[in-house]
């Protein structure tokens, strides 16, 4: 599960997940993923379906600063699509594989127009921790999305699931992560991810302080000083730059302030 634009935390207790099922709704030109009425777990606009509505989704493509040209993508987490989909169109090089867990959000894949399997792009119905927990050296980029009712699932925020996520990652491969930044144990799971990666990693928040997006490097990339240069690659199309070149302005004035 993707996109999730998270409410005030909740407890796995609270609202039982197996209770809720995936509904689409539709707003004037907008399309949203739901699981319940509160959350909002994707939004897609109609008028143009591989945008990147949501801001948290464009501070995520921010590896592009270190890494333009991914052979390999693996994202945790399908949602409505807006990163797989954005992957899709403007990474024209990249080999794009999604894991999600609940069949019922991979059926809603044609509703948010996400593309069908292809010889590079496919949807895997997997446990992204077993699935993972077997790969190495597999990843230029992976993308940890993975939201269900009361946020991440444990299983995708253990100190092993990111050390099974740094093997996964190719030399100078990066790991993406969306968090609710109020979540109660926020700074625990960037301990965890330390625990794996060290210091090669670092913390961007959103302008409503809501999500954090954390990157973190399976060796130096991050350090390059380049990347706070903000200039347009040449494997990165004039229009994708567009929509993120806001938000990459954020993910600069971080940089230089490490």
């Amino acid at each position: 599960m993707s996109d999730h634009v998270p409410s005030a935390p909740t407890t796995p207790s609270d609202e039982p997940q197996a209770i809720h099922r995936p509904f689409v709704q539709n707003v004037g030109t907008r399309r949203m993923l739901h699981f319940t009425q509160k959350e909002i777990q994707s939004s897609m606009s109609l008028l143009n379906p591989d945008a990147l509505e949501i801001e948290y989704t464009r501070m995520m493509m921010g590896f592009v600063l270190f890494n333009p040209e991914p052979a390999r993508i693996l994202m945790v987490g399908l949602g409505g699509g807006s990163l797989p989909k954005f992957c899709y169109r403007y990474l024209a090089g990249a080999d794009i594989e999604v894991v999600e867990i609940d069949p019922a959000v991979i059926a809603l894949r044609e509703a948010f127009m996400v593309p069908p399997d292809n010889v590079r792009f496919r949807v895997v119905q997997a446990d992204a921790a077993d699935h993972l927990r077997g790969l190495s050296d597999h990843a230029d980029v992976i993308f940890l999305d993975g939201y269900g009712v009361g946020g991440i699932p444990d299983a995708l925020c253990s100190e092993a699931f990111y050390a099974d996520c740094h093997r996964a990652l190719r030399e100078n491969g990066i790991l993406v992560i969306n968090y609710h930044v109020n979540h109660p144990m926020h700074h625990e799971y960037l301990a965890r991810v330390r625990a794996s990666f060290g210091s090669s990693m670092f913390e961007v928040v959103d302008d409503d302080m809501t999500n954090s997006v954390v990157f973190a490097c399976k060796g130096d990339l991050l350090n390059d000083p380049a990347a706070a240069e903000l200039k347009r690659p040449a494997a990165i199309p004039r229009d994708a730059w567009r929509q993120l070149m806001p938000t990459l302005r954020v993910i600069g004035a971080t940089l230089e302030l490490r």
